[in-house]
């Protein structure tokens, strides 16, 4: 299928690059340098945040030692600096070779046209014909973009079907939260709150978002109107209803729901949304409606969020979901093998596999999932049973130390800031000089490799970075691992001396 293309060669809806008037690189190399950058950005962040965020910052100019982006509004400017202009410049100098500052600026009236080409005079701008995008906004009535907003909001985040209280397996490490969740699933329509806000904390894979899904699901078939939204997904909305100018009509939507189901609270960021979900979670504690919230750490670790929201959540019941117990991973896997037996005829696990991988497969429900589907790939790829022999050998990178230590971040800064003669400051820092960069990406590898620790987590500790700066440290340090035999020597002793300290 061929795309069709404006006059000046560029896709329609998206503006072409026009190159700085001063020190100005060639045309088709900035334009290219900024394709491949937006692509990465898409691929690293996924298709809702790209669109949220990404899709509307443009490439103005690009100077020797200076690119130039734009974005429509101030908000999307503010939450860009703050959160991902980092990621940007280093995917730039990745792409282009050459290490450049990113400026980033809201476009005016006159600049959301259609911009110049390279040869025509800056003063045609005002004549042009406005963006296809701009128009098309322009074109619906104010009425029915806040209605449309409005309903975005309130359709909430897509649930999977699988993840219900009927498929949840209850051991001594969740009860609690379990019968909690169940509580708020379980009440009636118009009754008052028990534990208000329900806060859920646990590391990765143990079982938050499904509770959180198992509510929202039960909420709609007990008649009450139930919201589940990722953190994501109310950034989003909030975004689109003032792009919409339908700010009154976003927030009547969330204070209008029965429950309202907020799922990775820390991905919350910038202070007009967190301003807004105050506002919303005080709107709806104070008006009876129930509140359940999920995250990766207490309310009180927290520490991007104000101090109001954090206060304000450790005043429901806190309650943390444990990592699974031995008995409660066995019980874990023996019904996942069904759901797997049931889908693939043939495929057969002997209850010694199974009680093995209770006890030695990694820490989360999603480590459990990764061995039966490694189980599963080798018995359908060569046809070999599955034997004891045969999973000790399937999934030896996913076995777990007998006795593991518990590390702590702090353990892993103060002994790497030693190891290469920085400053546990320096490694916490902006700083991007080499003698830094690289004990800060081994610091990151280190503190991914030995401790439960999310990637937004270990971003936060590492000065409120974001995960996909974690998650690139630790592909890139693995990367050299596999070829510098110096450096994974290097890495073996650190990690002697983390354990051992």
């Amino acid at each position: 299928m061929f795309k069709s293309h404006n006059s000046d060669g560029s896709e329609p809806g998206k503006r072409p690059f026009r190159p700085g008037l001063a020190d100005a690189v060639g045309v088709d190399a900035g334009a290219s340098q900024w394709e491949r950058v937006r692509q990465r950005l898409h691929e690293e962040y996924g298709e809702e945040k790209y669109t949220s965020w990404f899709v509307r910052m443009e490439l103005e100019a690009l100077k020797s030692d200076l690119v130039q982006l734009s974005v429509p509004t101030r908000f999307l400017k503010s939450w860009i600096q703050e959160n991902f202009l980092p990621r940007i410049t280093d995917l730039w100098a990745e792409e282009s070779g050459v290490a450049r500052r990113i400026d980033l600026a809201v476009r005016s009236a006159v600049n959301r046209t259609i911009p110049l080409k390279a040869t025509e005079p800056r003063e045609a701008v005002s004549e042009r014909t406005a963006e296809p995008r701009a128009a098309a906004s322009a074109s619906m009535p104010a009425a029915a973009a806040a209605s449309l907003a409005a309903r975005d909001v309130a359709a909430g985040s897509p649930l999977d079907p699988r993840l219900t209280f009927e498929t949840f397996v209850v051991g001594k490490s969740n009860s609690l939260a379990h019968a909690a969740a169940r509580q708020v699933a379980d009440a009636a329509s118009g009754a008052s709150p028990v534990f208000n806000p329900l806060y859920l904390h646990a590391a990765v894979g143990l079982g938050k978002t499904h509770l959180l899904q198992a509510v929202a699901w039960a909420g709609v078939q007990n008649g009450r109107r139930t919201t589940y939204l990722t953190a994501e997904r109310f950034m989003y909305g909030f975004v689109a209803a003032l792009k919409a100018h339908s700010a009154i009509a976003f927030k009547d939507t969330l204070r209008t729901i029965d429950t309202l189901v907020i799922d990775d609270l820390q991905f919350l960021k910038g202070n007009n949304l967190q301003q807004e979900f105050c506002h919303t979670l005080n709107a709806l504690l104070d008006g009876g409606r129930q509140v359940m919230v999920a995250a990766d750490c207490p309310p009180g670790e927290l520490e991007h969020l104000d101090e109001r929201v954090r206060s304000r959540l450790a005043g429901g019941l806190v309650v943390e979901l444990a990592p699974l117990e031995e008995d409660l991973r066995h019980q874990i896997l023996k019904a996942r093998y069904q759901t797997l037996a049931e889908q693939h005829r043939g495929f057969t696990v002997p209850a010694p596999v199974l009680e093995f991988l209770a006890r030695s497969v990694g820490q989360s429900g999603r480590d459990l999932d990764g061995a039966l589907n490694k189980l599963l790939a080798f018995n359908q790829l060569t046809g070999e049973p599955v034997t004891l022999e045969m999973a000790e050998n399937a999934v030896k990178d996913l076995v777990r130390p007998s006795d593991p230590k518990r590390v702590r971040i702090d353990d892993i800064l103060r002994i790497v800031a030693k190891h290469y003669n920085v400053s546990r400051a320096d490694l916490l820092s902006q700083r991007r000089t080499a003698n830094v960069v690289k004990p800060r990406q081994i610091a990151m590898y280190l503190a991914k490799v030995l401790t439960l620790r999310s990637l937004p987590e270990i971003g936060r500790r590492f000065g409120g970075r974001d995960h996909t700066t974690v998650l690139h440290a630790v592909r890139k340090i693995d990367g050299l691992v596999a070829t510098d035999r110096a450096l994974a020597d290097e890495i073996e002793i650190l990690k002697r001396l983390v354990l051992e300290g």
